[in-house]
């Protein structure tokens, strides 16, 4: 069944079973947005701990002692792969030879759909914010844990099926909703460049303030410029990031008004991290729901009633 969902070269199963089949599978996730999508196709049948939570950078993780004790209790290990957990990367790959472990972006998203930078890291990470590419990991996943838990493979294929019906709404939906931006109003700026494939699939000009990575502090020529960007286009709304220090896009708010021009902060943004548990951003499609509503809103848009494919899930947050 794996073969139909992911490469050999992605996952290492070694004809693995864990020992205890009637408890829960114990999964370790990276992040929330891939924890997330293993807890909601598996069900029941699952358990899954996340390493790094909500305000989390996964650009500067290290791992922990207890980080290790659990990669070392765990039946399966999910990251995203494609760099974004850095040195991390050659970590889970060594747990690869005794730990099934899979790369879900790496194993559903093939290299020509990624967006290639001239940064050192040389490919954009951030693929999640690409509803319909994050959908794509939803069957690699799914293929992982029907091989290890077999008996729970209808439940799990009939969940990935529910979920990507979901997930197909939700990408027609904020598609719709940044197209109610004006045309000319269409600029994201945001303090590090998370969202480029939000910007290539919704169609709105995306200009992060520092690069990819978060690894390195954005120069006063970055901050320059972008202020210049915002007199330039007479952009409305700026926006911080959950896990980025808010103090480079204050920077840039005070050079904008030094030059005579309002702006305002538009919102908190998810960008490599869900919000808290028990809220609406602290899920995958929550996350994504939220900066699109936000976005639209600050940028002079007027976002739709979200779909009858959605109906379930706002209902969950008392959305409707």
């Amino acid at each position: 069944m794996l073969s139909r969902f992911a490469p050999a070269a992605a996952l290492a199963l070694m004809a693995w079973v864990p020992a205890q089949a009637q408890s829960p599978l114990s999964v370790v996730a990276t992040v929330g947005m891939i924890g997330d999508v293993a807890q909601t196709i598996g069900g029941s049948c699952v358990a899954v701990e996340t390493m790094m939570g909500p305000g989390i950078d996964p650009h500067l993780y290290q791992a922990t002692a207890r980080d290790v004790q659990t990669l070392n209790d765990a039946d399966l290990i999910l990251y995203s792969g494609y760099g974004l957990e850095g040195q991390l990367g050659d970590v889970f790959r060594r747990y690869s030879e005794r730990v099934p472990t899979l790369a879900v972006a790496e194993a559903g998203i093939p290299a020509t759909d990624l967006i290639v930078t001239d940064e050192a890291a040389g490919v954009d990470p951030h693929v999640w914010m690409d509803v319909a590419l994050w959908a794509r990991t939803v069957p690699a996943i799914a293929g992982a844990l029907s091989e290890l838990v077999p008996d729970c493979a209808p439940q799990i294929d009939a969940n990935a099926e529910r979920y990507s019906a979901e997930l197909a709404a939700l990408d027609g939906w904020a598609k719709d909703a940044i197209a109610s931006i004006p045309p000319d109003q269409r600029v994201l700026v945001t303090a590090h460049d998370a969202f480029a494939y939000f910007g290539r699939a919704y169609g709105i000009d995306v200009n992060g303030i520092q690069g990819i990575s978060t690894q390195s502090e954005a120069a006063i020529a970055d901050i320059r410029q972008t202020a210049d960007l915002i007199v330039a286009q007479g952009v409305p709304a700026i926006f911080v990031e959950s896990t980025i220090n808010p103090r480079t896009i204050q920077a840039v708010i005070e050079a904008v008004r030094q030059a005579g021009q309002p702006i305002e902060i538009g919102g908190e943004l998810y960008s490599d991290a869900m919000g808290d548990p028990d809220t609406v951003g602290g899920n995958y499609i929550g996350m994504l729901y939220s900066n699109t509503l936000a976005i639209s809103e600050a940028l002079g848009g007027t976002p739709p009633a979200l779909p009858e494919g959605l109906t379930d899930w706002a209902n969950q947050w008392s959305l409707n």
